[in-house]
This record gives structure tokens, sequence and C-alpha cells, in this order.
């Protein structure tokens, strides 16, 4: 089977996803082009250079809706003979997109991909294309749906975690991410949006917040108590299908939770073939890939399953992986992961997580690829994994060696 190789990770700043927000004023398929022109341009792409665009976003709905790929492509300086596929595995999109284009390139359909994703959840509101977990009163009753905030929270109470020790890890977040800007660690990923007059628009990550600390995050009320307590009683629903637990300890918030954010992010991936045509150097090889189906209720425990699924597919073990990229969707998501493999916290989320940075929904997959391929480089590690949560109770990931 061909190899796949990443050649190039590149995304957006990640600016507050609200009406003041620095990116608020692009589109979903503006910023989109602005990170394909930027791989373009980076690597020289020229004429129908790349199979497909290979493009992940969660709310499909309005300026979002449509095939937003094709939509990037056309609006970049991408040649028109490129296509564009428009994917959606909820918070997992952008990975997916990767995945999908490196299983492309190993199967023989095409010598290279740009794969990624982005959200503008400042512009496209998170859940209102629908969904029908959510809508649906058959699927929903047959679920025991509840929101992800409440799921996160039936993992803390599952698996024992404190409110201190959720705290704990987003204070940890917003250092290790404050620490990462001032050591300048994502500057060969992170490109600048300009207007088109050429003025920077972004440059940096801005929905950080430094100063975090345990005081500050305890004066935060719990974000989900109300909507599991009162109407319509999603605590009810919850312990109508785990009756073990006698209640469900609401521990997540605001400052322990992903931020809301706008961004996009791409990886270019090809075949050893499409390097030597164009003069490029791989940087990593994509190893493994994994998706997998959870419980859909407590939803977000995905990325413990799906990491032993790869490394069982991959023949590897737990201790064969240097670093751990693992979405900060909520704390309780990542502490459940350190617990059930006993991963030293120090090798995941080295540089922060979206507890700090912000989660764009269907960029995050490639944001955090391309962020564990520059610690790789950067401390000369070998071999990395990257896994997200999923809505709905899914996992995904992805393993990459550095070269």
């Amino acid at each position: 089977m061909t190899d796949a190789f990443i050649y190039d990770a590149v995304r957006s700043p990640r600016g507050k996803g609200r009406p003041d927000g620095a990116l608020h004023e692009l589109t979903s398929v503006a910023l989109s082009a602005k990170i394909l022109d930027a791989v373009r341009v980076r690597n020289g792409l020229e004429g129908h250079a790349v199979e497909d665009v290979i493009w992940g976003n969660v709310t499909q709905v309005g300026e979002q809706g449509g095939c937003l790929a094709r939509s990037a492509v056309l609006a970049s300086g991408l040649d028109q003979s490129i296509p564009g596929l428009a994917i959606n595995r909820f918070c997992a999109s952008g990975m997916e997109a990767v995945n999908l284009a490196a299983n492309q390139i190993k199967g023989g359909a095409g010598q290279a991909y740009i794969a990624g994703g982005v959200e503008m959840m400042g512009r496209v509101a998170m859940g209102s294309d629908g969904a029908a977990i959510a809508v649906d009163p058959g699927l929903a009753m047959k679920t025991y749906f509840v929101p992800q905030g409440i799921s996160a929270d039936i993992i803390a109470t599952e698996y024992g975690f404190t409110r201190d020790m959720a705290d704990a890890l987003a204070v940890e977040s917003q250092r290790r991410a404050a620490a990462a800007w001032a050591d300048n660690r994502f500057a060969k990923s992170v490109v600048a949006i300009k207007d088109q007059n050429g003025l920077t628009i972004l440059d940096r990550d801005e929905y950080m917040r430094p100063g975090t600390d345990m005081a500050t995050l305890a004066a935060l009320k719990p974000a989900f108590k109300d909507m599991g307590e009162t109407m319509p009683g999603f605590d009810k629903i919850a312990l109508m299908k785990y009756p073990h637990l006698e209640r469900i300890n609401h521990i997540h918030h605001a400052g322990n939770s992903s931020g809301i954010v706008d961004g996009a992010a791409a990886v270019l991936i090809g075949n050893a073939e499409f390097g030597v045509a164009h003069g490029l150097k791989p940087r990593a090889r994509i190893r493994a890939t994994a998706k997998i189906g959870t419980d859909p209720t407590i939803m977000l425990t995905g990325p413990v399953p799906v990491t032993e699924k790869i490394l069982r597919d991959a023949g590897m073990a737990i201790g064969d992986i240097d670093l751990f990229e693992v979405n900060e969707a909520f704390a309780s998501v990542v502490l459940r992961f350190q617990q059930a493999f006993d991963v030293d916290p120090a090798r995941v989320n080295v540089n922060g997580g979206s507890i700090a940075m912000g989660h764009p929904l269907g960029a995050t997959g490639a944001i955090i690829i391309g962020s564990l391929l520059d610690e790789l480089e950067r401390t000369g590690k070998s071999v990395g994994l990257a896994t997200l949560c999923i809505a709905s109770g899914m996992g995904a990931a992805t393993i990459i060696e550095r070269l």
C-alpha cells in the first residue's frame, strides 16, 4: 500500500466567535479560501496539483451550507479543475477530512489532497442546522439524548473527577498556551489573516485568558446545572440510563470547557511521487487512522475506545506514542483519557488546547494534527497520536510519525 505523507499544515489564528471577534467580518468561504491560498503559495501548487479538497464543517446551513469545499476552491486561487468535498463528522470533521484523504492516497486514488476544515461560530450558530437526535422525539427517547455539557458532567460523575481537577486542567491549558505563544511555537503553522487592503486582521489566537487561576474559575457557576435539574430535566434522563449514579455532579463551566471561536486549518497530504514532482520534502507519515461509535448519551468518551482501536490496528502500544493531542472539548474528556491509559499529563496537549485557545468545530481536527506535528519537530520526538470526542457518541484518531 502507498504511504501517505504530510507535506504542510497551516491554520488561521482562532478569533473569538462573537460579533466583536477579530475574524467576524469574514465568511466561512472567505477564511477557507485564505487558508487554501496559504497552502497553494507555500508549496507552489499550480494547475491540477491535488486530486481534491476535502473540507469539514459542522453547521452546514446558510453561508456554511451547500458544498462549502467547492465554494472555497472557487473563492481561492486554486485551479477550478480541483473539486471539493464537504464532510461532517461533528467535532472530528477536520480530522476525518485528513484521514479520508490519507486513505484515498494509500488506496491509489490520486497523488495529493488538501484536507481540513472551517467553522465560523460567531456567524453561524452551533446547532442552527438542527439535529435529528435532538429534535426527533422517537430518536431522542431511544438514545436517552442529553446535551454535550450534561454528557461531560456524566463523565465526571462516573469516573470521579472533581471540580478542582477540571479547573486545574483548565488553568494548565491556559498556562501552556501562553507559554507556547511566548516561545513562538506556532509560527510554522499559523498564518496571519489580512483584509483586502493587506492589513492584518488577526495574527495570534484571540480567545486566550492567560491570567486565569483557580480562584478565578472557582467564582464561575456550573454551566449545565440548571438545564440538568430543571425543565426539561436532563439529569433525570441521564439517571434513567445510568441508575447506578445517585446524581449528576455538575463541574463544567465556561472556564473549563472549550471556547466558541472562528478558525480554519488545512493539511497538505500526498504520496512520495507528489513530493518529488513538486520539490517538496515530507514532514511526517500518517501511520494509522481510526473511527468508532460509542454510547450516545455519555457521548464524549470516544477518545478512549478509538485509541484502543487504532493502536490495535497499527500493532502498537500506548507506550509507543511520544506525544498526544486530545481535544479539550471539556476538561473531563482529557481527564478520562489520562486516567484510562495512565498517561503522563506532561505528554498530553503540551502547548495547551481548546479550553485556552478555542474549538472551531470543523477545523479543530486538522488544527491538532498540525500542532502535534509542530511539537514532534520542535522536540525531536517521533510518534504522536491525535484524537477527539464526537457528538452523538463517536471517536476519531490519527497516528503520525515525524520524518
